[in-house]
């Protein structure tokens, strides 16, 4: 076992000894909202936005986009849990902006092991073991930070399940100063 692997469980045993009446949350968000954003570690909703165990649903993927599995997560918090706000947050500094669809799909070309990026690019560590799957993939990467707000805003409300009374706000996580920014044209495009 790796350090961090023993790491997790000992935080989940102590966890778990304090863990009190919070097996008695209800199943449906107590605030009935939703957070799509990105799965990057320095963002902590649960703080930025006031959350507690049990208050609003938090649907994480890389970058924050509203792809077909946060839209399936979205209709999913709505149809069955209630839901009846939600919220876009991308984030500054995003890995998603370092990026494009085909140095995402070359890279994976060559290699599968982890791969670096300093002033000159992304480069692999080594040759072979590499897949052309990833030419299949929308890997949704990021160039214009408050454009894929938007985008991710205008994708939701325009789906066919989303109903139409449900807001849909957007904004970014400024990672230097824990504020959220909101971007006026998506909050606007997500309105009721």
């Amino acid at each position: 076992m790796s350090t961090v692997h023993n790491e997790v469980l000992l935080a989940n045993r102590e966890y778990a000894a304090n863990f009190e009446d919070k097996g008695d949350l209800p199943l449906p968000p107590a605030r009935r909202f939703a957070i799509l954003t990105c799965m990057d570690a320095r963002l902590d909703p649960a703080k930025y936005a006031g959350l507690s165990e049990g208050d609003a649903h938090v649907i994480r993927n890389a970058g924050g986009r509203a792809s077909d599995d946060a839209i399936r997560s979205l209709v999913i918090s709505y149809k069955l849990l209630g839901t009846r706000e939600w919220f876009v947050i991308h984030h500054t500094d995003c890995g998603m902006l370092l990026f494009t669809n085909d140095i995402m799909t070359d890279l994976l070309s060559k290699s599968l092991k982890t791969a670096s990026i300093d002033e000159s690019g992304w480069h692999d560590c080594c040759e072979g073991g590499g897949s052309h799957e990833g030419k299949f993939i929308n890997w949704l990467t990021i160039s214009d930070q408050a454009q894929s707000v938007l985008e991710d805003v205008i994708r939701i409300k325009q789906h066919p399940l989303v109903p139409a009374d449900i807001p849909v706000y957007g904004y970014i996580y400024d990672v230097r100063t824990g504020r959220l920014i909101e971007v006026p044209e998506a909050t606007k495009a997500g309105a009721v």
